[in-house]
């Protein structure tokens, strides 16, 4: 299963952004799914996750930014990013919460000018 994510662009900082994360078949409806990003020479962290519940969690670093949700019937996860930093900039990805991982993909770039 393959999930791709869409949505990155370049903002000014304080602006906002709409990730989207679409996988094939049910595999959002049955996975718990998060925004990965990785930054320029920094290690792949995770953003942001939802679980099958609707119980989310966020990284300290985007709390009370930062939103995820999900539509089972579209098969798509979103991240909501609101006021923007310019250490937001990342590759965002999306997958599993946890191990094991499916294909990571392209991921999508947000760029945060200051």
């Amino acid at each position: 299963v393959q999930l791709q994510a869409f949505g990155g662009g370049l903002v000014q900082a304080g602006g906002s952004l709409r990730l989207s994360c679409v996988a094939s078949g049910t595999f959002v409806r049955f996975n718990n799914i998060g925004w990965y990003r990785q930054a320029p020479g920094k290690q792949r962290e995770l953003a942001a996750a939802i679980f099958s519940g609707g119980y989310t969690n966020y990284a300290d670093s985007v709390k009370g930014r930062f939103t995820i949700s999900r539509d089972n019937a579209k098969n798509t996860v979103y991240l909501e990013m609101n006021t923007l930093k310019p250490e937001d900039t990342a590759l965002y990805y999306c997958n599993r919460e946890a191990a094991p991982f499916t294909s990571w993909g392209q991921g999508t770039l947000v760029t945060v000018s200051s």
